[in-house]
């Protein structure tokens, strides 16, 4: 198996490892109008209270549990109404926005894209990522969830460029996926974004523990602004948004309440983490596995 490239970006000179990052965590509801509603004041507290970069969390306009209405109230990115909210939040605050995703059409497209978006402190788009792995699974008590059938997954990974280091783009159930992290990280990322709507049944078992893994595995900093709340017809997410330096330890932590969460970020220790484990330069090629004889037999080769 091939070891990842492993490659690391100079820092510039001109950049600042000093800065305030804010999380925000809301409980979407099935139509945008409210949702933007909610949001925009948090939004506003946050950068009021110093925050440079602020994060929203998954399906932050819109959580609707029926799929054909999903692709019926969806729209495409220039005519999405929280999109042209968020830009023009950004400008009016000055503060770089990382839109967590939004569900959107896409020409001639049977499904949506879950797309998060990086903006600038003048509402310019500065990156776009289209949700890699879709969330699709079958829990216990038939709580069962089929991302597929209204999204379609993107491609290719993402890093955005921001004033504080390069960010590695993700969502959600891209958490599960350590090869995704580790490849953000060798690619250049000191600082990784994980929004989510994470359910209430996976959250409480996995949430924390994936969150600090994801930091630790890289040394980096994680964004992980979430949902929480009970939504449309009964859907429930954990909450808990997170900021956790590269040591792993938990900086800030939502609860389960709306509102916003913030901590004073210095990437800088991105540097000293990895120093100390340089675990991304010690990646090896290696063979195998093998399934064992005795297992071959028992399948009946």
């Amino acid at each position: 198996m091939a070891a990842a490239a492993q490659r690391q970006e100079p820092r510039d000179p001109t950049m600042s490892t000093k800065f305030r990052v804010a999380c925000i965590q809301n409980c979407a509801e099935r139509d945008m109008a409210p949702s933007i509603a909610a949001v925009t004041p948090l939004i506003r507290a946050a950068a009021k209270d110093g925050a440079e970069l602020i994060q929203l969390p998954e399906m932050v306009t819109m959580l609707e549990p029926q799929n054909r209405l999903v692709l019926e109230k969806a729209v495409p990115e220039a005519a999405d109404p929280g999109l042209a909210a968020f830009r023009a939040l950004a400008r009016e605050t000055g503060a770089w926005i990382l839109v967590g995703s939004l569900l959107l059409k896409e020409p001639g497209a049977d499904r949506v894209v879950n797309r998060s978006f990086l903006l600038d402190g003048n509402g310019a788009i500065v990156a776009r990522y289209d949700k890699l792995h879709l969330f699709d699974v079958d829990l216990a008590n038939a709580e069962q969830y089929r991302e597929s059938a209204t999204v379609q997954a993107g491609g290719r990974a993402v890093l955005a460029p921001s004033p504080w280091g390069l960010i590695g783009l993700s969502v959600c159930y891209d958490l599960r996926f350590a090869y995704l992290y580790r490849a953000l990280a060798q690619a250049g990322a000191g600082l990784l974004s994980i929004p989510a709507a994470f359910t209430y049944t996976t959250g409480k078992a996995h949430w924390h523990v994936l969150v600090r893994a994801r930091a630790i595995e890289t040394g980096s900093f994680v964004f992980a602004a979430t949902q929480s709340g009970i939504h449309a017809e009964g859907r429930r997410t954990f909450g808990h948004s997170l900021i956790v330096d590269p040591w792993g330890e938990v900086l800030a932590d939502a609860g389960d309440s709306e509102g916003y969460i913030v901590a004073d970020i210095d990437s800088a220790k991105v540097v000293e983490a990895r120093a100390m484990i340089p675990a991304l330069k010690h990646d090896r090629k290696f063979s195998g596995p093998d399934l064992p004889a005795v297992s071959r037999a028992a399948a009946g080769e």
